[in-house]
C-alpha cells in the first residue's frame, strides 16, 4: 500500500457548513448511544463533499465532534483512498481506472489524454480546475475503459469521447455520465444476445397462484 500523507500546505481552520453539520449529526444518531464514533467515515465523506478534500483542521474538527483522539481520525483518513488529502480540481476530480480489464480495452490511451492535457498524475493543473490520478479497479470492468469524474462513472471511453467530456467540464458543463456508446447498464455491446423474448422475464408467462386460507379454524 502506498504511503499517504497530508498535504504540506494546510488551511488555517475548518468549519462545518450548517447543512454538513446537520447531516453529520444525523449519522451520529444512526448508531447506539456510546457508538457515535462509528460515524467517522460518513462524516469524513461529508467533509470532503463540502471542501473537496480532507484537511488537517477538518480532521481535528471531526475528532472533536465525535469525541475521539485526532490520531484515530487521521488513521481513517489516510487509510482509505476515497479521501483526498490535498486540494483537488474545482471543476473535476478525474480518476482513471488502470487495472488489467481497462488496460486491455485501451486505458493506456485514456491515461495518455490526461498526461497530455493535465501533466503528471496525482497532480492539480495550474489553473486549479482539474486533478487527475490513476486508480485501481472501480468495478465497471465490463464497460472498460472508464473513469470516475467527481461523483459519476464515464464508461466505454475512447480518447476522442473522453477528451470531449473533459472539455465540457472545463467549460463548466455537466456531461451526461454513463456509457459513451449508449450501452444499457452492463449489457453486452450491441443488441441483446439472450433473453430477447420479453415474455421470459416480464411475468406474462407466470401461472396464477392460489394462496390457501391459513387462518385458524374455529373450534367445533
Amino acid at each position: 500500500m502506498s504511503i499517504r500523507r497530508l498535504a504540506l500546505d494546510q488551511p488555517a481552520s475548518f468549519a462545518f457548513a450548517p447543512e454538513t453539520l446537520k447531516a453529520a449529526q444525523g449519522w451520529m444518531k444512526s448508531f447506539p448511544a456510546g457508538r457515535q464514533q462509528s460515524a467517522v467515515i460518513a462524516i469524513l465523506w461529508l467533509v470532503q463533499k463540502q471542501e473537496g478534500w480532507v484537511s488537517e483542521p477538518a480532521i481535528r474538527a471531526v475528532a472533536e465532534l465525535l469525541g475521539m483522539p485526532v490520531i484515530r481520525v487521521l488513521e481513517v483518513a489516510t487509510f482509505y483512498t476515497m479521501f483526498m488529502l490535498e486540494p483537488v480540481g474545482t471543476h473535476a476530480l478525474v480518476q482513471v481506472c488502470g487495472t488489467t480489464p481497462c488496460q486491455l480495452r485501451g486505458a493506456g490511451d485514456i491515461i495518455a489524454v490526461c498526461q497530455r492535457k493535465f501533466g503528471p498524475r496525482d497532480h492539480r493543473t495550474s489553473d486549479g480546475k482539474f486533478y487527475w490520478q490513476e486508480v485501481e479497479c472501480l468495478g465497471a470492468c465490463s464497460n472498460a475503459p472508464m473513469a470516475a469524474i467527481n461523483d459519476y462513472y464515464y464508461e466505454d471511453l475512447t480518447p476522442e469521447s473522453f477528451e470531449k467530456i473533459l472539455d465540457d467540464f472545463a467549460a463548466g458543463k455537466g456531461p451526461q455520465p454513463g456509457s459513451a456508446i449508449g450501452r444499457q447498464g452492463a449489457a453486452p455491446e450491441g443488441e441483446p444476445l439472450t433473453l430477447t423474448d420479453a415474455s421470459l422475464y416480464d411475468g406474462s408467462l407466470a401461472r396464477p397462484v392460489t394462496i390457501p386460507n391459513l387462518a385458524p379454524k374455529e373450534p367445533a
